[in-house]
């Protein structure tokens, strides 16, 4: 197949860092639009892309999953739980910090405390997908004697139910696990799926996707797209557009940018926020550009590159556990090396 280069599948790597930047785009649209009080015309585009963008990363999390789900649980918690729990404490502590201080002021240490104990409960901020990852990893396993059918069925079943509880963990984990279950399930359909759709014309790759698009638009304009059983179907089948321009991108080696978001994708999802909201910040309060979708589109840039740079840049100092998990962080000794939070193998995860 087409666009493999070495342990690396490269529409793997197209596939997330399409979903990775249309996610820096909806917070960055969503908070340049709050902050200024209206919307934008870019609006219309992230409500489009809603049905597919979080389903596909969820997706595409536990394709590499069978592989792995076999070791011994102490190796497996390592790599699937403690990985994930030591970058989501981080990160939650350093936006904690960059957040807190009118609580602070206003409210006292204490309330301060009390929200920052809440957040191991209640997702903070924009890390609730690395929150739910380790959860899926776990649940995953456990449920590994189950019969997949019966455990497709049931996330299906809660997918559908469109629960409201309040609580994140439990309103996220029921949209969004059958998708992670499926991409661990149904993982050899998923390659013999895109091993098909590398078989095709460019045309015919092309003008699926277009259609595939004005018909998503028509039911996000519509309501339909909410309804559940649709929801459903439209996050399997968003998920599969974007595999197939993934496909796409990887055959003709266009955009290798969006591959190198993909390789970085969690790199980018942990520290986009600070770059996202300091870049709002100055571009609102100075004014210069009257256009808050042009403004939204610049913030996202921001949120893309800035987190690359910043990997860079402290990747080979002591700064380096902010994306490399130290052995201290460990539960198992087979690695001594520092653990990266991307890895090499066209996975989401370490």
């Amino acid at each position: 197949m087409s666009g493999s280069t070495g342990a690396r599948v490269d529409w793997v790597d197209y596939a997330k860092g399409i979903c990775i930047i249309l996610v820096v785009m909806m917070h960055s649209t969503l908070g340049v639009e709050k902050a200024a009080g209206e919307l934008s015309w870019l609006n219309g585009f992230i409500e489009w892309a809603r049905p597919f963008r979080m389903p596909d990363f969820f997706l595409i999390s536990g394709l590499f999953l069978a592989s792995r789900i076999d070791r011994p649980w102490r190796q497996y918690l390592d790599t699937k739980l403690v990985h994930f729990a030591y970058f989501y404490i981080l990160w939650m502590t350093i936006q904690f910090a960059m957040k807190s201080t009118g609580l602070l002021l206003e409210e006292g240490p204490l309330a301060a405390l009390q929200a920052y104990g809440l957040g191991l409960i209640q997702p903070y901020g924009t890390l609730w997908f690395i929150y739910l990852l380790a959860i899926f990893f776990v649940v995953v396993k456990a449920l590994k004697g189950v019969p997949p059918l019966l455990v497709f069925a049931v996330g299906a079943a809660l997918e559908m139910a469109h629960l409201e509880t309040g609580w994140l963990v439990i309103d996220e984990f029921a949209n969004r696990f059958v998708y992670f279950y499926a991409g661990y399930w149904l993982a050899a359909h998923v390659f013999a799926f895109a091993r098909e759709v590398d078989s095709l014309n460019p045309l015919g790759i092309l003008l699926g996707l277009v259609m595939w698009g004005i018909i998503n638009a028509i039911l996000v304009s519509t309501g339909v797209a909410h309804l559940p059983g649709v929801s459903l179907i439209l996050g399997f089948i968003g998920a599969g557009a974007v595999i197939s321009a993934g496909v796409f991108l990887a055959r003709f080696k266009f955009a290798k940018a969006i591959r190198y978001c993909g390789q970085n994708s969690i790199v980018i999802y942990l520290s986009f926020f600070m770059f996202m909201a300091a870049t709002r910040a100055v571009l609102l309060k100075a004014g210069v550009i009257d256009d808050l979708a042009i403004v939204s589109l610049i913030v996202t840039a921001a949120g893309v590159i800035c987190p690359v740079l910043l990997f860079w840049a402290v990747r080979r100092t002591p700064l380096s556990f902010l994306f490399r998990r130290p052995q201290w962080a460990r539960l198992s000794e087979t690695s001594r090396k520092p653990e990266l939070v991307s890895s090499r193998s066209g996975r989401l995860e370490a």
